[in-house]
């Protein structure tokens, strides 16, 4: 049995001398159970009990086995095991079990080691006869290259590298790169032709592991993943924009972030970043595709476009002389008082619409922002490029499509996290205040501007912070990404005027979590430097137990304006239930001034996603017309908590939405 086990022994010899040519790494095989299999492997009868073990029960050979019976080396693109040896018999059936067992497993980390003699030679062994028996063992001498100080640090660093290298091959982009490419050689990226090499490079890579990929081979992927020239650009700050790209964000947000990252503070862009050539080439070819050039041009929509099932009040009386709206002005309320019936819309339109005559609508100043107009497609008959089947779609003033949540995406916050906190104000335009958004977590961290941008432990980010509206409307935003990480316990979220002097108005938030909106109106205004506690929220893990709300407060009186049509949102038309719904109170003479925006992003079918930023732009392009016959009005969303004062055949109502 000896000679022929130093038969085998020669042969894994030689067969390491062939593999440290080439570069070396170990699967995650164990070592234990490399010499459960190897002491398994023999066949009956081959490996007898010698003494009280068995011949092959040898712990020289098990020390050897552990160490480096998971090494295997990369021969032209091909992984070979140290067990790949050319042995036949008995042991040629150990080495096939081996290798069968160390080729199963991934690749773990590159292959160091801590002393250079592996294993012992042979041993010496005195038997009762005074006689001596040679015992041959695995034995390796390994060069100096592959045993070098503070391996275990060494590996740790190259486990690193191939994780980020790994999770940058594949959650980045090809469109991401190609587009920071073409930033780059454009001149339209600060700094960025020092990072042009390595995101070129990281194309190459990225299109030959998608080759990989496409061969259903997880072995030469796995293999990839381990490359000695692994770029992992994710962990880079170029590999910041990548990744921005890559998950959706706005060219122009990704790219300030960017920026403010690798520009100095007085860096500032000259002028703002449109799509590029290859995202517009891409967009029009996927436009044409589809046949929906003519589905862009946009106007406002009249009252003959909208079909009367889509309706859900009509004012009969609306041409008839306005001595009407003098007699049903007297009948408004001065103020908002007990004898108004309190109803929810749902009731309000199954109850009350049905029976009414005439309507009007207390158009009170914080309906404002709420302010509404229907688009429709300048081509009726061409296909509907929107998630619903017609081609209407609806603009809010302050051009948003879902008032406080799109305004904070629009100003690069993050709405689809786990958690989210956003404030809004000045929707007067005379409150340009400083107003900051504050979250208290469990654990005493204080989440506020100080922080701006930085991610905490708890995943939580102030990702929007505002210092001067500048006399447009104004949001903040933190949101929490991993709930994994989120602190189990109370939040307290609060809003802190951080000027010195008083605000002239109040503010509105909204707390989103699973799907839910909480959301709250503020209506009188703040002393300087005053904080007011908007809610708190228990968080147990999977659900959030939101209380503490401030009230809403009633406003003062407001000019009566009839309404012409109530009626739901262009996606909740012909009984379609697409995405969130829009009640809309149309008024008789309400105008728009000026164009409006024909279409948004998250109107459109998720076969143009890819292409959003030119569509952001086309958005914004194919405007609709300034016209005086349009239908326009006030808009509630369903998930943000409102309500509407309304008279209905002189008989007031609080709607409650």
């Amino acid at each position: 049995m000896q000679l022929i086990f130093n038969d085998f022994k020669i042969a894994v010899t030689k067969q390491f001398e062939k593999m440290k040519e080439h570069t070396l790494y170990r699967t995650s095989v164990s070592g234990d159970k490399l010499w459960e299999t190897y002491l398994a492997s023999f066949p009956e009868g081959t490996n007898p009990i010698y003494r009280e073990r068995t011949d092959h029960d040898c712990s020289c050979c098990r020390q050897f086995i552990r160490a480096v019976g998971n090494l295997v080396a990369n021969i032209d693109g091909t992984l070979v095991s140290i067990w790949d040896c050319e042995i036949e018999d008995v042991y040629g059936v150990v080495a096939e079990s081996l290798s069968e067992l160390v080729h199963s497993k991934p690749i773990n980390n590159f292959f160091l080691h801590d002393v250079k003699k592996v294993g012992t030679d042979k041993s010496h062994e005195q038997l009762d006869d005074g006689s001596v028996m040679t015992w041959q063992h695995f034995y390796l001498e390994l060069p100096t290259e592959y045993v070098p100080l503070e391996s275990a640090a060494i590996l740790s660093k190259k486990r690193a590298i191939h994780d980020v290298f790994e999770r940058s091959l594949q959650t980045i982009s090809i469109e991401a790169v190609d587009t920071v490419l073409e930033l780059i050689d454009s001149k339209s990226l600060y700094r960025g032709e020092e990072h042009r090499a390595p995101v070129a490079r990281f194309k190459e890579l990225k299109i030959a592991y998608s080759l990989c990929i496409s061969s259903l081979n997880l072995g030469t992927m796995n293999l990839f993943t381990w490359r000695k020239d692994a770029l992992p650009i994710r962990n880079t700050m170029i590999g910041t924009l990548l990744v921005d790209l890559s998950e959706g964000k706005e060219l122009e947000a990704a790219v300030g972030s960017y920026e403010a990252k690798a520009a100095p503070e007085n860096y500032k862009r000259p002028k703002a970043l449109s799509a590029t050539k290859s995202q517009i080439d891409r967009a029009e070819k996927k436009v044409i595709e589809l046949g929906f050039l003519d589905s862009l041009p946009r106007r406002y929509a009249r009252a003959e476009d909208v079909t009367i099932n889509n309706v859900i009040f009509a004012d009969r009386s609306a041409k008839q002389r306005m001595g009407i709206f003098e007699e049903l002005k007297s009948e408004v309320p001065t103020s908002i008082n007990s004898e108004a019936v309190n109803i929810g819309i749902t009731d309000f339109i199954k109850d009350v619409v049905p029976q009414a005559n005439s309507m009007s609508l207390l158009m009170e100043r914080r309906l404002n922002s709420n302010k509404v107009s229907l688009i429709a497609p300048v081509n009726g008959s061409a296909p509907s490029m929107l998630k619903w089947n017609n081609n209407f779609s609806w603009v809010y003033d302050g051009e948003v499509a879902d008032s406080m949540k799109e305004r904070v995406k629009a100003a690069g916050g993050k709405v689809d996290g786990v958690l989210r906190y956003s404030i809004q104000w000045n929707e007067e335009g005379d409150n340009n205040i400083d107003f900051d958004a504050h979250c208290v977590e469990p654990n005493g961290n204080l989440i506020s501007y100080p922080k701006a941008g930085q991610t905490q432990p708890s995943s939580g980010i102030l990702d929007v912070d505002i210092v001067n509206p500048g006399g447009k409307i104004a949001v903040e935003n933190i949101t929490w990404t991993n709930e994994l990480r989120m602190q189990r316990g109370r939040y307290a979220f609060i809003l802190h005027n951080y000027n010195s002097c008083p605000s002239r108005h109040g503010f509105t938030a909204e707390i989103e979590y699973d799907g839910k909106v909480y959301s709250y109106t503020y209506d009188k205004p703040l002393a300087g430097k005053e904080s007011v506690v908007i809610a708190y929220a228990d968080y147990y893990g999977k659900r959030l137990v939101v209380g503490s709300k401030i009230p809403c407060s009633s406003f003062s009186t407001a000019q009566a304006e009839k309404v012409s049509m109530i009626m739901y949102s262009p996606n909740h038309w012909d009984e379609q239930g697409v995405g969130n719904k829009h009640y809309f109170f149309m008024l008789e003479g309400m105008k728009r001034d000026g164009e409006a925006r024909g279409f948004f992003n998250e109107f459109l079918q998720e076969n143009l996603n890819e292409h959003r930023k030119v569509f952001e732009i086309l958005g914004s392009k194919m405007r609709a017309p300034e016209t005086n016959d349009q239908i326009s009005g006030v808009g509630f969303s369903s998930t943000k908590r409102n309500y509407v004062n309304v008279i209905v055949d002189g008989k007031p109502y609080k709607v409650q939405i």
